[in-house]
């Protein structure tokens, strides 16, 4: 579809040499999703993996989202009970919303019962593609990250005030989903997964969600748990956070991870400036803006800021191309296919820096 690339390496090896901050033959692509109505207005009919193969990702990813429909509770209102007891409903997007937490007090924490981090429906995906796969393109496995799940389990407003009027409470849930979390981790890697994307929003785009003070507390320690399970066991480990992150990034750095996404733009949040504090220790992945440009934005403008982001992060290696969050529903297909084409054709090594000014 893109012409006629040499390629010097495999899909997977060019992921694996940008997340260590390294030159590749070509800049790589990815997404972590991409909505069913784009993907069948540019691949009319195509499964999942025709499409990726038609784009020619770098990598796949494992669309297990931390939730097994459990129980249907109104089926024209789109109303389902998870895994976790957290009630949700779909809507037109990809991912489901939270309705109802299932955690509420102490009394329900002592009759909880977590979800089986051993069941094989969470990575038989995986060892599908290992089959498919395995050295061609990297394998990601997404894993809800402690944060975003504990948010779930006991409502986001609610968790938020528990920081203050019931920490205990937070701590223990927290040590539920962690638990989980480190199994599930060790489940994926065994499976075949190459990389651990941990995904879950620290921020909005004024700046984070909770206090410096309670990040340290709450957030930070089972994160840097998950981090350190991934990396003992020898794969890549990936973050995604929206929103403002400035002030995560060093101890993001720190903690040990590889890569990070999205380098938010409309969060005030500059892939150049990035590059030029962390660039040297970590892969940058992002960030053309999926919110504006490639939902509303001319074919000529997505191109225009694909090579930007090229331009401003992709010298000497350790960048991965993406959209800012997802190519969701309002995204143009003919500007996530623009995206595509800009990538290889402006982002092969050595870069053309003329050509991307």
């Amino acid at each position: 579809m893109w012409g006629v690339i040499i390629a010097k390496y495999t899909n997977a090896e060019r992921m694996f040499r940008a997340l260590e901050r390294k030159e590749p033959d070509m800049v790589p692509h990815f997404e972590s999703s991409v909505d069913p109505k784009v993907m069948n207005k540019i691949l009319p009919g195509a499964s999942y993996e025709e499409f990726i193969e038609y784009m020619d990702w770098d990598a796949v990813v494992n669309y297990y989202r931390g939730f097994i429909e459990e129980e249907v509770l109104s089926e024209s209102r789109r109303i389902f009970r998870d895994e976790w007891g957290v009630v949700k409903r779909y809507t037109q997007e990809v991912d489901p919303v939270p309705l109802e937490a299932p955690i509420k007090s102490e009394k329900d924490l002592e009759s909880y019962q977590p979800p089986d981090p051993d069941d094989e429906r969470c990575f038989e995906q995986i060892q599908r593609w290992v089959k498919r796969y395995k050295g061609e393109r990297a394998i990601i496995a997404m894993v809800h990250d402690h944060n975003s799940m504990t948010s779930d389990l006991l409502g986001f407003e609610e968790r938020l005030m528990a920081f203050y009027t019931n920490p205990e409470l937070v701590l223990r849930v927290g040590q539920i989903v962690l638990d989980y979390s480190l199994r599930y981790i060790n489940n994926a890697i065994a499976a075949g997964a190459d990389i651990i994307r941990i995904a879950g929003d620290w921020a909005y785009k004024n700046g984070p969600m909770f206090s410096l003070e309670h990040y340290h507390k709450f957030v930070l320690p089972p994160f840097k748990a998950m981090v350190r399970q991934a990396k003992k066991r020898g794969v890549y480990v990936m973050k995604h956070s929206d929103g403002n992150c400035w002030s995560f990034l060093d101890s993001i750095v720190e903690a040990g991870v590889d890569g990070f996404h999205p380098i938010d733009p409309t969060a005030d949040m500059d892939i150049g400036e990035a590059k030029q504090k962390y660039g040297d220790r970590l892969c940058l992945i992002g960030n053309v803006d999926c919110a504006a440009t490639l939902s509303f934005g001319t074919v000529e403008e997505v191109r225009q800021e694909t090579k930007e982001v090229i331009r401003k992060a992709g010298v000497g290696g350790g960048l991965i191309v993406a959209s800012s969050n997802t190519i969701h529903s309002a995204v143009k297909p003919e500007n996530y296919v623009e995206m595509v084409r800009a990538i290889r054709e402006y982002g092969q090594y050595p870069l053309d820096i003329k050509a991307l000014s």
